[in-house]
């Protein structure tokens, strides 16, 4: 074995340098004279500069070597770094001898320190020695440490530092076996040319590529792919059956540095999700800096992501309210972990208790609410009416009523797409929400906001969290329904246009948040088993179950009734809603709460259908009750 398995010490490879060094030295002196007569010029005519230049040529490169610390290194990770170290050590080094050698030749006694070609001839040779003889020690590590036998064959998007960064990390991996055979990149220009040794490949030639190649496995090395791009390429390489992973971004490498156990399996959300939304900082700093938020539902899906994001704004006080005690304990764990000298406070609480809420705000005294306290899930509400109506109708009467009371700068009410058009309980007692909200506004100094968007990815009970759990449990998939489309959207986004929206609202508004391309559920179904690297019909199956009761074929964003008005920002629009009287709705909501005291779903449903008569029942007992 040439080299130790255990690192090159530090004084070792600081004696090499010495000695290449030096080596440089003779050498130099050598090809001056051309081998000829070397002694008796090497030591009568030259004597002179000898005694004093070889000296202090070697003093001044040792200097320079403990400065830059070149031998610092770890040579079997050699790096461009390290080159750039070297060069300006041995660079910096060559410039001082040549002004001591200049001025010892013009200043005191006409001869030169060295001569000037010797001094080229060392510059050089010495910086030719050290990088080589670094290379030649971590090709020896790399190929005595590559595993024998096939190696994955792998192509790595991104051709840049992160690109060739990943490169490097595979090919020393000792404990998988890859082959780079490319890298892919979308500027046509590059097409065909060679970085390291490994062609570029634009896009447009990956199909030919990756079947020439026979690759394996594609991974995503790029910090900001356009998402477009990103989508293409993963739908490429599951219908050409290539594993797909992903680098993380740098700010999650280990102390800065990436190894191989950091790459990720690319998830669902990567196909799903859109580019970054540009938000209004300054606006959204403005309105919650100084400020005491209530935000109810804090410790579920949209109201943890709204409490991240508010918190990072600096606002005076943050009240975070919810009645699940272990998950409103897991948030306040985490953002202690994260957040020091900011203030919140954790409330346990049930918004459908007057007293409680109304010892909130008499305490507490917010100035902004986000209200995102919700019964959510369509089949529970449609057995179970009354709940639905007291969480999601009396307690947003209950908060918003409060709001008016206390003067609250804004209220902004987390609405959702199945209020449009609704089919089920759930959709009809967020509308129902709405309409009070909205008619509220009328009569207050309250602004009142309602914000309206479809699913969110990975949300608590959504549909591919519950895939997931299918998946690893081998299957089978449930989908309702084969024609099943859904609109989705991460979390961060969604809270993120809630923030902005509340502040461009002035109150009555029901805005609407662009949720892109609405989405096959099966379709997503599908992506997620070979995501999983599993086969359709062969590892996992998919089940079809039949709608659930009150469940939608596909969801809206607005009724037939309803139209949109543009708003600054591309993926907000406002509902233009028809306007509701207070007295009207809210003696009619008072009754429809009232029903919910003798548990009476029938009676409860009724009303609800009164009050929203769009609600048109689907795949529900309730649907006798349509148009009655």
């Amino acid at each position: 074995m040439l080299l130790p398995e255990r690192y090159l010490s530090k004084g070792f490879i600081f004696t090499i340098d010495l000695f290449l060094t030096f080596f440089s030295l003779i050498m130099a002196y050598l090809i001056r004279f051309d081998f000829i007569d070397f002694y008796e010029l090497f030591w009568i005519k030259e004597y002179e500069s000898i005694i004093w230049g070889v000296p202090i040529l070697l003093s001044i490169r040792t200097l320079s070597y403990i400065i830059t610390k070149t031998h610092m290194g770890v040579v079997r990770h050699f790096s461009s770094e390290d080159v750039e170290k070297i060069f300006l050590s041995i660079s910096y080094g060559t410039i001082i001898i040549t002004i001591i050698s200049f001025c010892r030749y013009y200043f005191f006694d006409g001869i030169s320190l060295l001569p000037k070609s010797v001094i080229i001839i060392e510059y050089l040779g010495t910086l030719f020695l050290l990088l080589s003889m670094r290379f030649i020690v971590k090709i020896i590590y790399l190929e005595r440490n590559k595993i024998k036998g096939e190696k994955e064959r792998v192509l790595i998007y991104g051709a840049g530092k992160m690109g060739i960064i990943t490169k490097n990390t595979l090919e020393k991996d000792t404990d998988k076996k890859y082959k780079v055979c490319g890298f892919i990149d979308d500027n046509l220009k590059k097409d065909g040319m060679m970085i390291e040794r490994v062609m570029i490949i634009h896009p447009e030639n990956l199909i030919t590529q990756i079947e020439k190649l026979k690759i394996e496995t594609v991974i995503i090395a790029i910090k900001d792919p356009k998402i477009n791009n990103k989508r293409n390429l993963i739908n490429l390489c599951l219908e050409k059956e290539v594993n797909i992973s992903t680098v993380p971004s740098l700010d999650q490498w280990i102390n800065g540095d990436f190894n191989t156990k950091q790459i990720q399996k690319i998830k669902i959300d990567d196909l799903l999700g859109r580019k970054a939304i540009e938000l209004d900082i300054k606006h959204i700093k403005n309105q919650l800096e100084n400020k005491c938020v209530l935000i109810t539902g804090a410790a579920g899906s949209i109201g943890s992501e709204i409490s991240r994001q508010v918190i990072q704004y600096k606002a005076k006080k943050i009240i975070l309210l919810d009645q699940a005690e272990s998950p409103i304990y897991e948030l306040n764990q985490e953002l202690i972990s994260i957040h020091k000298n900011i203030n919140w406070e954790v409330v346990i609480g049930d918004v459908t208790r007057e007293d409680r809420m109304k010892k909130v705000f008499d305490l507490l005294k917010p100035d902004l609410v986000f209200h995102a306290a919700a019964y959510k899930h369509v089949p529970l509400m449609e057995d179970n009416p009354a709940e639905a109506i007291r969480t999601n109708v009396l307690g947003t009467k209950i908060l918003a009523t409060l709001a008016d009371k206390n003067k609250v700068e804004k209220f902004v009410f987390i609405s959702t797409d199945k209020a449009v058009n609704p089919t089920n309980v759930m959709g009809a007692s967020k509308r129902i929400s709405e309409m009070f909200c909205q008619s509220l506004n009328n009569l207050s100094s309250t602004k009142f906001i309602t914000t309206r968007f479809g699913n969110v990815l990975g949300s608590n009970g959504s549909v591919i969290p519950l895939f997931k759990k299918q998946i690893e449990k081998g299957g089978p998939i449930t989908v309702t329904h084969e024609k099943v489309t859904r609109y989705f959207m991460t979390i961060p986004e969604a809270c993120q246009l809630v923030l902005e929206a509340s502040v461009m609202g002035d109150g009555g508004e029901i805005f609407v948040f662009d949720m892109g391309k609405s989405i096959k559920i099966i379709d997503l179904a599908k992506k997620m088993i070979k995501l999983s690297g599993l086969e359709l019909n062969k590892d996992i199956e998919i089940s079809v179950t039949g709608l659930r009761p009150g469940e939608k074929m596909y969801e809206e964003l607005l009724s037939n009734d309803e139209n949109t008005m543009p708003t600054h920002h591309p993926k907000i629009l406002i509902g233009k809603i028809k306007e509701v009287k207070f007295k009207a709705v809210e003696s009619l909501i008072q009754e429809l709460i009232n029903h919910t005291i003798n548990q009476n779903n029938e009676l409860i449903v009724k009303k609800m259908k009164h009050i929203v008569p769009e609600f048109l029942s689907n795949n529900s007992d309730f649907s006798k009750f349509d148009n009655v």
